[in-house]
């Protein structure tokens, strides 16, 4: 392959690759024989260090298993996923296990919180399977509460926090493995309204710190408060306000 000639064009493409946390080139996914049915059509994107996205669309648009795929939960049928810069193709399910573990943190729309269990420990399960010991786990889930303004309730179980609180637990479990990229999944969904708008100035403010955040959702007004938005249609991306289609 040729190289350029010149020396900052090389360097600068460099410096974006590595710049890139997630890359979709020509991603499908196909469910099912007889007769095959498409949920992805040919997926192109790139998510880069430091980005607030939304990807946005009605139900059966096709957002959910991009979701899926993003976060390695499903292999794609077909296309290129890389996550910080890694090809997941060619890995095998205990090493997308240890990706998911390290590199990608994950805010559902359920909290998924263990009820029996104090909010330090829920945060602190968050690297269960990164190999930490106690001492480390403890220390960075105090960290991950304080970035979410929750370091108070850190000793209560989830039954007695506020449907917000649980998120801001949900949110800071997701922190607390410094992924290279959070996926979040209609992180107001269940919540009221002034409760949502505090959940999106939560996401503003991890933005501004540095976090990578994804926000996948139907909700076109929470889409539009965040700085770029992919809106999904028919397993394809029909509009990128960061101009890549």
């Amino acid at each position: 392959m040729r190289r350029s000639a010149d020396p900052a064009a090389r360097n600068s493409s460099s410096a974006a690759h590595r710049d890139e946390v997630l890359a979709l080139e020509e991603v499908t996914k196909v469910y099912g024989e007889q007769p095959p049915v498409p949920a992805l059509r040919g997926v192109s994107f790139t998510v880069r260090r430091g980005e607030l996205t939304a990807i946005v669309g009605p139900s059966g648009s096709g957002k959910s298993t991009l979701l899926h795929v993003m976060g390695t939960l499903e292999r794609p049928s077909g296309g290129t996923v890389r996550i910080d810069g890694v090809d997941v193709a060619g890995l095998s399910d205990t090493e997308l296990s240890l990706l998911r573990a390290h590199r990608i943190g994950f805010v559902f729309q359920q909290f998924f919180l263990a009820e029996y269990a104090t909010v330090a420990e829920n945060v602190a399960d968050g690297l269960l399977y990164t190999g930490a010991g106690l001492a480390e786990r403890r220390a960075r889930a105090e960290e991950a509460l304080k970035r979410v303004g929750l370091a108070h309730r850190a000793g209560f179980r989830p039954p007695k926090l506020s449907g917000g609180e649980r998120q801001r637990v949900a949110i800071a479990r997701a922190l607390i493995g410094r992924p290279a990229i959070v996926l979040a999944d209609e992180p107001t969904g269940n919540l009221d309204s002034v409760t949502g708008t505090s959940i999106v100035e939560l996401l503003h403010e991890l933005h501004a710190e540095g976090a990578t955040i994804i926000v996948v959702t139907h909700d076109m007004e929470l889409a539009a408060a965040l700085p770029r938005q992919i809106r999904m249609l028919d397993g394809q991306v029909i509009y990128d306000s960061a101009g890549v289609t």
